[in-house]
């Protein structure tokens, strides 16, 4: 057998083991939307590697002007969220669409609908006004470990000044150490440095993505909670007819996965184009078939108006 055989047999075998695991989205849509029929459709969305490609330059990851369009048909007939790692802000300042809710730093700072009363502690929420006049919630339920989160961003750009390609990220409630143009041979030194930082600071703890290292409040709060708060804020929480379909391509969305397969209705979609362990259960193998999908999503939305957000 040729080496370009073998090549083409074992991309056979991982699509068939890929997709025998975690269909495709899109070959499945049509089973998932008659699951979905009569039950309200809320979308949730990660930026990064979901609508947005990975680039070697986290502040040049720009989504497309298609993509922004197929975003925002599907939050004109959905009701749709984005939940990042990165700051709020800085997600907000890339998608440039005021008819999503987003939520940053993990789910610890999100801006969902102005609801009189939800279950979470009204310290950590206030209300405020975008542009348009709309009134909306800030939830953050980490802004006591903002004075700390500042300290933190100091010590660790200083330990890791000396090592060349790491780019430090400041998500506002939390900071992501970016190693992708680090060299191999000095990864160890900066995980090192990172690992000393969070022994000065017990409060906070590490988590990796890809080609990151996240400093992250260690309070019990992460994507999941965030899709949880949004749900309750929308007033679907309890609901047995609301729909949640999540998808992401990282680590971090695996909680916000568990919560929707625990409620035992919705879909989670994993984004990669290569086998992994996830408990999403379907898959999407680039954001070009995550636009493929959200504009699929969208028609049928624009067809269907009884399950229509607006």
């Amino acid at each position: 057998m040729t080496e370009s055989s073998f090549k083409m047999v074992m991309v056979r075998m991982k699509t068939k083991f890929y997709e025998g695991e975690h269909p495709s989205a899109l070959s499945a849509f049509n089973q998932m939307i008659n699951v979905a029929k009569g039950k309200q459709i809320v979308v949730f969305l990660d930026y990064d590697g979901t609508l947005s490609p990975i680039v070697s330059d986290p502040e040049c990851a720009f989504m497309s002007d298609q993509m922004r369009e197929a975003v925002r048909n599907v939050s004109n007939c959905f009701p749709t969220a984005i939940i990042s790692g990165r700051s709020r802000e800085k997600v907000f300042d890339f998608v440039k669409l005021n008819t999503l809710y987003y939520s940053g730093s993990h789910g610890m700072d999100t801006m969902g609908p102005a609801l009189k009363n939800n279950s979470y502690d009204i310290n950590y929420q206030r209300r405020s006004v975008d542009k348009e006049g709309n009134e909306f919630i800030v939830f953050q339920p980490a802004q006591d470990f903002l004075p700390a989160v500042k300290k933190i961003l100091i010590e660790v750009t200083k330990r890791t000044q000396h090592i060349q390609g790491v780019a430090i990220e400041d998500n506002r409630f939390c900071l992501s150490v970016h190693y992708r143009h680090v060299k191999d041979e000095d990864y160890g030194r900066l995980e090192e440095e990172v690992k000393l930082v969070l022994a000065n600071n017990p409060d906070f703890h590490m988590t990796r993505g890809k080609k990151v290292l996240e400093i992250r409040p260690s309070i019990k709060w992460n994507k999941g909670d965030a899709l949880k708060y949004l749900l309750e804020t929308l007033g679907y929480h309890k609901s047995s007819d609301v729909f949640p379909i999540y998808i992401g391509d990282d680590r971090t969305d695996e909680d916000a996965f568990k919560v929707i397969k625990e409620r035992g209705q919705g879909y989670p979609i994993i984004v990669s184009s290569t086998p992994r362990d996830t408990v999403a259960l379907h898959s999407l193998r680039n954001p070009s078939e995550v636009q493929l999908f959200l504009d699929r999503l969208s028609r049928w939305g624009s067809d269907n108006a009884t399950t229509n957000h607006q």
